[in-house]
């Protein structure tokens, strides 16, 4: 007898009905970025279709979103000024703390407020951590991070995504988080961040690029696996509600071993480079626009939980999901 596979490919009904791997809205967080100033809309080079959003532009933005039923979203801040202790990250008036306030006057709860939590955009160095000695110092670094978290909830985020890659920083920003109250805000951890090539174009979008040196001393060895799943081991200890790995296409073995592993949801982020590719190559004609779709579906099938995607707007709009 001849195994026939092809019986269940015949066509798009007994295709959907067998279908293994599903991509949903409810999965995807879309990253924003909000500068200071007012009515600024302002497309990012390196990554078309991308913006800088003024306070007031943004909400019109998160109307837009909403309108979509896209709901959740992963904000990042680019300042104004910047000084060796990241000051403006943990400011209560800072540019993410304003904003956040501003899209829970208007929306409350029907926008899912996630915050990136680092310090890269705030320093005058462009490094996630304080330096001594021209090294970044880990400890002194995480009541910084932690400062930076609080405020963000105090401001009204519904969750916290600390990016930093410093030692023990999940336990500390728990800690503090709790002590203030905030016990049932949930912490999405950036576990095993890569020192990625990928990151080429949101370091331009983020200003956040280091002024010398590199991050590989505190970020992963793209060549390491195991060590991913040290780095997710530690976080799950310390408390971390959500992990992450990040970039998510040129990692999904490991995206794969860390769900393996993970009793708690599984993040992916498919990073600022991984978009700029495809999306340049489909504005060129190069190919379709399902490719966006077959890339999601990959980081899906991987074990990714949820997705945070710069496509995540795209895709509703043009139907692609």
């Amino acid at each position: 007898m001849i195994r026939r596979p092809r019986r269940l490919r015949t066509n798009e009904m007994i295709r959907s009905m067998v279908r293994e791997t599903h991509l949903g809205i409810d999965s995807l967080v879309y990253p924003m970025f909000v500068i200071e100033g007012k009515k600024i809309k302002k497309e990012i080079p390196s990554m078309p279709g991308n913006y800088h959003f003024s306070v007031d532009t943004l909400v019109e933005e998160v109307k837009t979103l909403i309108d979509l039923g896209l709901k959740k979203i992963l904000l990042f801040g680019i300042p104004k000024f910047k000084d060796e202790f990241a000051s403006e990250a943990y400011n209560p008036n800072g540019i993410v703390q304003r904003a956040i306030r501003e899209l829970k006057r208007n929306f409350g709860d029907s926008i899912y407020i996630i915050t990136d939590v680092c310090l890269c955009e705030y320093t005058s160095t462009g490094h996630c951590g304080m330096i001594k000695d021209q090294r970044i110092d880990n400890d002194s670094t995480l009541p910084l991070l932690s400062k930076t978290a609080l405020s963000h909830v105090e401001a009204g985020a519904d969750m916290v995504a600390p990016s930093d890659m410093m030692d023990g920083r999940i336990a500390h920003m728990r800690r503090v988080l709790d002590e203030n109250g905030f016990e049932f805000i949930p912490i999405m951890a950036y576990s095993a961040k890569y020192a990625s090539a990928y990151y080429g174009p949101f370091r331009e979008a983020a200003d956040s690029a280091p002024h010398f040196g590199d991050r590989k001393s505190y970020q992963m060895d793209p060549a390491n696996g195991k060590e991913a799943l040290l780095e997710v081991k530690l976080d799950l200890e310390e408390g971390a509600d959500i992990v992450m790995v990040k970039p998510a296409l040129a990692y999904l073995d490991v995206i794969k071993k860390v769900k393996e592993i993970s009793d708690v949801p599984v993040a992916a982020y498919n990073v600022s480079g991984e978009y700029s590719m495809l999306k340049m190559a489909i504005n060129q004609g190069l190919i379709g626009e399902d490719v966006i779709q077959e890339t999601l579906i990959a980081i899906k099938r991987a074990g990714a939980d949820i997705i945070i995607t710069y496509f995540a707007k795209e895709i509703l709009e043009k139907g692609i999901l």
